[in-house]
């Protein structure tokens, strides 16, 4: 009788599991439909993390850490771009792009200002939540001389997807 429970017992674990694959090859074929509609991300927040700074003076404020982009960086200033983030709000008619969530942005000290992007959305202004994880896309911008200014900006921002 012990044996036979073991066996029930066992079959039963075995088919809970077997549930929780997706075996269907029609699931499988929308997955991946569904994922090749979203275009990749030209930028990466790795990309934009490769920065240097270099200390200078500033007529306003003193002595001041200007950024210095990479190269490759600086070669998507002015081209169209897909990148990927939470939304943060910075005041009642701007938003940026952040490569975390806003409990860990970079406004709470946790991060720099290159784990950021500033945005200005083509067109009407869209109504977004804190933390709406979006793909953008529109024209990249490299700041290195504006200290007041985002180093990074994507200017005639649409929404591609919003997940």
């Amino acid at each position: 009788m012990r044996n036979y429970l073991k066996v029930v017992l066992a079959l039963v674990v075995f088919i809970s599991l077997m549930s929780f694959q997706k075996n269907s090859k029609s699931e499988r074929i929308a997955v991946s439909s569904t994922v090749a509609s979203i275009p990749a991300d030209t930028l990466t927040w790795k990309l934009l993390g490769d920065i240097k700074y270099i200390r200078k003076k500033h007529a306003t404020y003193g002595e001041v850490e200007f950024p210095q982009v990479n190269v490759k960086l600086k070669t998507y200033h002015n081209k169209t771009v897909y990148l990927t983030g939470f939304i943060v709000p910075i005041d009642a008619k701007n938003y940026a792009l952040s490569k975390n969530v806003f409990a860990s942005c970079f406004f709470c000290g946790k991060s720099g200002p290159e784990t950021i992007t500033g945005l200005k959305f083509k067109g009407s202004f869209p109504k977004l939540k804190t933390d709406t994880y979006l793909t953008i896309k529109g024209t990249f911008k490299v700041n290195e001389s504006d200290v007041d200014d985002w180093i990074y900006n994507i200017e005639n921002a649409e929404i591609v997807s919003k997940i």
